[in-house]
């Protein structure tokens, strides 16, 4: 209580420190009197973001602290209890900029701005604070979330138009259309970009950014001896139409939408099939299927025109997320799950976090808690993925996909099966029966119990049943358990989504509460990215064999238009933060009010409005909604083929590196580092390409962390455990420790951008685990089979491998050095001491981080 007061205090003397008020206060301008521009400043720029950073303690919410209101203009220059906090004459002198620079106290206290919007608040300081008159300036207001032209006007809801490219004073350096907007920013502060990276760093860079993986040295040496102009480029082709892009990008896409292949909870059960999802997806990004299809297939794909075997793959999107079998309240459970299915939808697909209007309206977005239960009634008809039963997990969520002959062959097969079940047990009840009514009282209760039956049995031989009978019901057992186990499998079945014959009606649910009952609503779009006084969109029923509502089909629909203005921003805004390191709008899953605002808006835009409607390049015209078409601009651009190189000029006006004056380093993620150690050491199982997921050994010690230790962890054989970490089982309570430790999603929510840690474990696993050592020792063993005996020979081979470039004498000489002092000063042969060398190679920087 006293830290809470002293930390109140705090803000209002901070705060109440600043200029007196000069006699020019008396001269500002009106609201009136600010030109159109800076208004529309002030409502794009500024009001978001007093929004989401200033009102929770200089509102009307709760008691204001230090007096200071900063929800009107005229309470920012009325100041706190202690005096001022703007100068309209000295801007600069403003203790507000001061605290938001954490130049003096630091606000707000829950983190420091980002660069952008610190500068747009000075920008705005500076401009004499421009506001919007009225209610509609109003930050105070209460009530429902405000839908209005000026909530449409917000950057990331306004229509996507196409913006001109800038001129430039170095047009030399644009390589695509993208180099021009960037440059742009970087002359307007008077920097220049980074030198171009040399060609085995780009080489890597670009191989890691498509596919995931490392060139072989093989490839680094063809690509250096290839000297012409378009050497680069083939080599991006190459990559583009590699199976290995679509099980590199697919893996982003699975952090979007929480993949995994259990079902969380007590038992954390498998999903059956749920890897044909996966498939489904490396498929889709193999093939540059249109994004725009790629919506429809997952939000709807048992609703479109022509159903596929892959449409219904595609709907295995909705049984993704974490499944209670036996809730302590039903109705609540499946809420939970359709908020789970809102929160991802919203999330992925557009940026917006539709699911923090569940129990009220959005606190910061304009988004009514109407808007998110109108969202919710396109979903009402799903069927729950089921209870503890297998039959009812069958029923609500599994369909064949197999071709008509392969249904009707399993059709044969199970009428063939049931038959000989039906005869062993006809013949099990016909010894059972007279024993049962012979029985005495207590052991006939028990005898109801098919687990007690052989031993009752077995204790009344010679006495109510005869030895060979005997015999006889227990070879029936064994046969009805064997025919159990090797039950007909399906002809193909997939995980899918089903919906119940009419949907359920929808209410809005007053605190959330399934139990509480408010106004009923209909399938509707959000009121933000909607012409204001647009109707609820009409729903026409579908055909009878479709057993759907077709509700689903409209809302997809509406989310793969090109006129929504959110869908092509995010998914360029993901495609520029896979292949750059950071997105252009760095809360890629967050493109509301509160969300980080683009560096590059023009940019955004004109990636955006390339995505839907492309530009012929060449004589070619590019595929509508094809993001492989995206990412050939930025694999080609100047700005990709940068080196890291930092310019002290730059790092001190840009330290952040926002205006992209270099390429950023970056650490390989969980399951590049994962599979890059199998491909040095010459492991990696590349005939995987599909089917069941693979289970890498995991440690006992690991293992034993379960309740039931090992359960629900299969056995893959050395070659197959060796496959891409893509195809690596996703059990939800149990994750294979190197891809733990070094930053691999949490499958129980949306992934937008994988963290970065750096903490013991990482270098404990590279150093001591099972999985690094006995790599290693493959490694060792390759090379002193491919590299002779000399030590020389085998620390080239081993550091060509890693480094994926020709390393220099000095290195080759320090690991020679090793290997000798190891067998000197450990007393170990000459394989051991290769091994430990192979070891220190997987862990260096330069293997480990990409520049």
């Amino acid at each position: 209580m006293v830290d809470a007061q002293y930390k109140r205090l705090l803000i209002v003397v901070v705060l109440g420190i600043s200029a007196p008020i000069s006699q020019a206060a008396a001269a500002e301008p009106t609201p009136t009197q600010f030109a159109p521009e800076q208004l529309e400043f002030f409502e794009r720029d500024v009001k978001p973001i007093l929004k989401a950073n200033c009102l929770g303690c200089h509102g009307a919410e709760k008691k204001v602290q230090g007096n200071l209101y900063l929800t009107s203009r005229e309470g920012v220059l009325k100041g706190s209890e202690n005096g001022p906090v703007v100068s309209l004459e000295s801007p600069e002198e403003s203790s507000l900029l001061a605290a938001i620079r954490y130049e003096s106290f630091e606000m707000p206290p829950k983190g420091k701005l980002p660069q952008a919007q610190i500068d747009t608040l000075a920008k705005w300081v500076k401009m004499g604070l421009p506001w919007t008159e009225g209610e509609k300036g109003n930050l105070g207001h209460h009530g429902p979330p405000v839908v209005d032209d000026s909530a449409r006007n917000f950057w990331s809801f306004r229509p996507v138009v196409r913006p001109v490219i800038p001129a430039v004073k170095n047009p030399a350096w644009v390589k695509s259309p993208t180099d021009a907007f960037i440059l742009a920013k970087l002359e307007e502060k008077n920097l220049r970009p980074a030198p171009p990276a040399d060609r085995a760093t780009l080489l890597r860079r670009a191989y890691y950014a498509v596919i995931g993986l490392p060139p072989t040295p093989e490839q680094v040496e063809a690509f250096l001896a290839d000297k012409s102009p378009d050497a680069y480029e083939k080599v991006v082709e190459e990559l583009l139409a590699s199976r290995h892009y679509g099980e590199h990008w697919g893996r982003h896409w699975l952090d979007l939408v929480r993949y995994a292949e259990t079902n969380s909870f007590e038992r954390d059960n498998p999903k059956p099939f749920v890897w044909r999802y996966r498939d489904y997806v490396i498929r889709s990004f193999n093939a540059d299927k249109p994004y725009s299809q790629f919506i429809r297939e997952q939000l709807a794909g048992d609703e479109l025109d022509e159903v596929t075997a892959d449409s219904l793959i595609a709907t295995g999107y909705y049984r993704l997320g974490l499944w209670d079998d036996e809730p302590a309240d039903p109705l609540l459970a499946y809420y939970d799950g359709l908020d789970d299915i809102i929160g991802t939808t919203g999330q992925t697909f557009l940026g917006l976090t539709v699911n923090c209007a569940r129990c009220h309206d959005h606190k910061i977005d304009p988004l009514p808690q109407r808007d998110y239960y109108k969202f919710v009634a396109f979903f009402h008809g799903i069927k729950h993925y089921g209870d503890r039963s297998d039959e009812s997990v069958a029923e609500a969520s599994l369909r064949p996909i197999g071709a008509p002959e392969q249904q009707e062959k399993h059709r044969e097969l199970i009428a063939q099966y049931e038959a000989k079940v039906a005869d062993i047990e006809r013949q099990m009840k016909e010894i059972e029966d007279p024993v049962a009514d012979k029985l005495p009282g207590g052991e006939r209760d028990d005898f109801k119990s098919p687990g007690n039956r052989v031993r009752l049995l077995r204790k009344h031989i010679d006495e109510l049943i005869s030895q060979e009978a005997f015999d006889t019901y227990v070879r029936l057992r064994m046969e009805r358990g064997r025919l159990e186990r090797e039950r007909p499998q399906a002809a193909g079945q997939a995980l899918v989504v089903k919906e119940q014959a009419s949907p359920r009606e929808t209410f809005v649910l007053l605190r959330g509460n399934p139990q509480s009952h408010g106004d009923r609503v209909e399938p509707g779009f959000l009121a933000v990215l909607s012409a204001a006084g647009t109707p609820d969109p009409q729903i026409a029923a579908l055909p009878p064999e479709y057993e759907s509502s077709g509700r689903r089909r409209v809302l997809a629909d509406w989310i793969a238009s090109p006129a929504n203005p959110l869908t092509s921003r995010v998914i360029v805004n993901r495609v520029w933060q896979y292949t750059m390191g950071r997105g252009i709008v760095r809360s890629s899953s967050n493109f509301g009010y509160m969300g980080t605002p683009p560096t590059h808006p023009e940019l955004l835009d004109w990636l955006a409005s390339e995505l839907v409607q492309p530009t012929a390049t060449g004589g070619r015209k590019p595929a509508e909604w094809s993001l492989k078409h995206v990412l050939r601009l930025i694999l080609l651009s100047s700005a990709f083929q940068m080196s890291g190189q930092v310019d002290p000029a730059a790092a001190k006006i840009d330290p952040e590196n926002e205006l992209l004056s270099h390429f950023d380093l970056r650490r390989l993620t969980a399951e590049e580092l994962r599979d890059s150690i199998l491909v040095a050491c010459g492991n990696l199982h590349l005939a995987k390409q599909e089917g069941p997921s693979i289970y890498p050994i995991i440690p006992k010690e690991v293992l034993a962390g379960q309740s039931m230790p090992g359960h629900g962890w299969g056995r893959s054989s050395r070659e197959e455990a060796a496959s891409r970490s893509v195809f690596v089982h996703i059990k939800r309570s149990l994750a294979v420790p190197i891809l733990a430790a070094f930053d691999a999603p949490d499958p129980d929510a949306p992934c937008p951008v994988r963290f970065s840690t750096t903490q013991p474990t990482q270098a404990l696993g590279l150093i001591n685990s099972e999985f690094a050592n006995s790599q290693a020792r493959l490694f060792a063993e390759k090379a002193a089979s491919r590299a002779g005996d000399k030590p020389a020979g085998q620390v080239r081979f081993v550091l060509q491998r890693v480094l994926q470039r020709e390393p220099t004498p000095a290195e080759i000489d320090r690991g020679v050095t090793f290997i000798e002092t190891t067998c000197k000063t450990d007393k170990v042969m000459a394989n051991e001491a290769l091994r430990q060398f192979c070891l220190l190679a997987l862990n260096l920087n330069e293997f480990v981080y990409l520049e």
